[in-house]
């Protein structure tokens, strides 16, 4: 049995400055460190910097009044900025730039009035950050069906952002059928959707034309690990979505000759190599990596860090 392995894959710019950022703190505070909402959707990510002292938390208010606290890669409302300054808490913002640049985007929209539509899924974190990022309505949607229950008149002004872990085939759908009830609607193209989301999919459709099955390592939670599999799926090959090597089935390889392995942006190499080796065990022989777009991109550890060390 031959392995291919999806290139790009693993920790994109904006997860590697999250993780960074809570490593820095724990070095410059001393735990414990808090992060509010888990830093990024991995449980292995998660578990290890919990075991050196970060303190997870869902509500700001359980962070104890003048303690270190950082923002997740997802990014967080105006409400939890001001609610961290109200307690007085040394906030760190690890919120993923490529995100701060949809809540910007959002907010301009907002000062010129427009009426907000934004293109995620309902309960995520980031969704839940960029519309927060507001004080004005925001409409949420997931689908073609979704637009067609816009309430806004034919002749509205009307501008969109877009989750950035989303599918760029239903995300375009989505778009086509808004301007098509919109014309003058303005927004970003598809493409400019994150960069690791798009080379990542593109990756994971070059795979599925090339194997009988593929296995997607990330979290449950995480929106772009889903979107990875759903992706393989599109292209009529079974996928399956793991954290790690121990919920390999053998009978999913059963008559297998080539089998895909990629993962989410927030899926530690580490966790890959492992799956691997589980599959070596299981009669893989052969490994080949496909040939993907190199990522360069570094994005700097947020200015509170920095000034800090200054």
């Amino acid at each position: 049995m031959e392995l291919l392995l999806a290139q790009p894959r693993g920790f994109c710019a904006g997860v590697v400055r999250a993780i960074e950022a809570v490593e820095c703190a724990l070095r410059m505070h001393r735990p414990p460190v808090y992060v509010f909402h888990e830093i990024v959707h991995n449980p292995h990510v998660v578990a290890d910097l919990r075991a050196r002292g970060a303190v997870f938390v869902d509500a700001i208010d359980d962070v104890p009044p003048g303690a270190p606290v950082v923002f997740s890669a997802h990014g967080v409302s105006r409400a939890v900025v001001g609610r961290a300054r109200e307690r007085r808490l040394r906030a760190i913002d690890a919120t993923c730039p490529l995100v701060t640049k949809v809540h910007l985007q959002l907010q301009r929209y907002a000062r010129l009035g427009y009426a907000l539509v934004m293109i995620g899924h309902a309960g995520h974190e980031e969704v839940e950050g960029t519309v927060g990022s507001v004080d004005a309505p925001v409409h949420l949607v997931s689908t073609v069906a979704d637009v067609e229950a816009l309430p806004m008149a034919p002749g509205a002004r009307v501008a969109y952002v877009t989750q950035t872990t989303l599918s760029l085939d239903d995300t375009r759908e989505v778009i086509e059928r808004l301007k098509r009830r919109w014309p003058d609607i303005v927004g970003p193209d598809v493409n400019d959707i994150c960069y690791a989301t798009q080379n990542r999919q593109r990756a994971v459709r070059l795979l599925a034309q090339q194997v009988d099955r593929v296995l997607v390592v990330g979290a449950r939670n995480s929106s772009n690990s889903n979107r990875l599999r759903e992706v393989a799926e599109s292209h009529g090959v079974p996928a399956r979505l793991i954290e790690d090597e121990t919920e390999i089935e053998p009978d999913w390889l059963a008559g297998v000759r080539r089998v895909g392995l990629t993962a989410g942006a927030s899926a530690p190499e580490a966790i890959v190599e492992r799956v691997q080796a589980r599959l070596r065990a299981l009669g893989v022989d052969r490994v080949r990596e496909l040939h993907g777009p190199p990522e360069y991109l570094v994005f700097k550890l947020p200015h509170e860090l920095r000034a800090q060390a200054a």
